[in-house]
């Protein structure tokens, strides 16, 4: 009996000490979670939502309501919508209710791409620019250049008229497609294939001296096609240091072999482009990772997988660090990282010296945007206005 009860006790303390090792365990787990949660992968600054008006403007400088309609004829706005500091890169959502839909341009098989928003069960509902009178003009994406699709209203005699955001106190964005992948179908989503994701974005000069071919009437199968016959445009990229100083920015292997990273306009446009790494003749993606440090990483993407350290290269051959160190809505603020933790702005450079920014864009509200060769992106490098 003195064995048993001796037996019973060990076994409440096996049991107690069990318990407590779990606790102990289920506490680390919290606070690794804290600390992912404190990380670049949260907004750092949030503001009360702030909606802009998406419109279609005329050449009399008259504008018209974007609407999307029900199967019952009720109509919905078409908003963008502003949930941070930044108002450079916004989502463009269709607002039923409580629920916002996302507005995506699908591929398709006519010269222009349809502009729909899409509910949770696949329904797609096509944009409309509502005239004085009650006719709803076609919004459409009419022409691609690059990684953008300009959207417009087309009216009587494909007379086309720009589409704009409108904020509150009457700042003005572009809205327009922007395009991650290069392919005609950028993914697949409720059972429709998305040609691009619909944004408002700061306006460029450039996009609206473009000129855009005519609808053509009664031509079947004429789609929606990027013709390119542009030379490329390579612009560099530099960290600029507090004293004015332009640091290269390159991509380094495990061997510390050095290569070029560039910006590369293909295209008219040079708002949205692509940020490469120049490796043995292939030109490699550069993505924002998903990490659980403070700062994100960011590297670039080998055909195999292999990853590549981004870095700023110093006059005295110091290598800095470049990251995602905050989050402001869609848009990821990039910087190189100097000895004493200074925060160094990173640009891109044309050959005209003109500039822009080199930021990492989200397309999703998700954490994870997608998979390249297994690794998970945070976010996708860009050079934008």
């Amino acid at each position: 009996m003195k064995n048993s009860n001796h037996s019973f006790i060990r076994t409440i303390c096996y049991n107690i000490f069990i318990l407590g090792f779990l606790f102990l365990l289920s506490g680390c787990n919290n606070a690794s979670k804290d600390k992912t949660d404190k990380a670049v992968t949260e907004e750092v600054e949030k503001v009360n939502e702030i909606f802009w008006n998406v419109k279609a403007l005329k050449p009399d400088g008259k504008s018209l309501d974007i609407k999307i309609f029900d199967e019952e004829g009720k109509s919905f706005d078409i908003m963008a919508i502003q949930n941070s500091d930044q108002d450079n890169f916004l989502d463009v959502k269709a607002i039923i209710g409580g629920e916002k839909l996302p507005v995506k341009m699908l591929v398709s098989n006519d010269q222009y791409a349809p502009v729909t928003a899409i509910s949770k069960q696949g329904v797609a509902y096509d944009l409309k620019a509502i005239t004085p009178e009650g006719e709803q003009l076609d919004v459409k994406g009419v022409h691609r250049f690059g990684y953008v699709v300009l959207m417009k209203a087309v009216a009587e005699k494909g007379v086309l008229y720009p589409i704009r955001a409108i904020s509150p106190d009457g700042k003005l964005n572009d809205v327009k497609g922007i395009k991650i992948n290069h392919q005609d179908r950028e993914m697949t989503s409720r059972g429709l294939s998305i040609h691009a994701h619909v944004k408002a974005m700061h306006p460029s000069a450039n996009e609206d001296k473009f000129k855009i071919p005519k609808l053509r009437e009664k031509e079947a199968n004429k789609k929606l096609v990027f013709k390119n016959n542009f030379k490329k445009v390579i612009w560099n990229i530099k960290t600029v240091t507090t004293d004015g100083k332009n640091l290269d920015v390159k991509a380094i292997d495990a061997e510390g072999n050095i290569f070029d990273v560039k910006a590369i306009q293909d295209s008219k446009q040079h708002s949205f482009m692509n940020i490469k790494a120049f490796v043995d003749g292939t030109e490699l993606p550069i993505k924002i990772m998903d990490s659980e440090d403070e700062y994100a990483p960011i590297k670039a993407i080998g055909t195999d997988g292999t990853i590549f350290d981004i870095k700023a290269i110093t006059e005295e051959d110091i290598k800095l660090d470049i990251k995602g160190v905050s989050r402001s809505g869609n848009i990821i603020n990039v910087k190189a990282i100097n000895e004493n933790g200074e925060l160094l702005a990173v640009k891109a450079f044309a050959p005209d010296g003109t500039l822009n920014q080199v930021k990492g864009i989200k397309i999703f509200d998700r954490k994870v945007e997608m998979k390249v060769q297994g690794n998970p992106v945070y976010a996708h490098l860009k050079a934008i206005k």
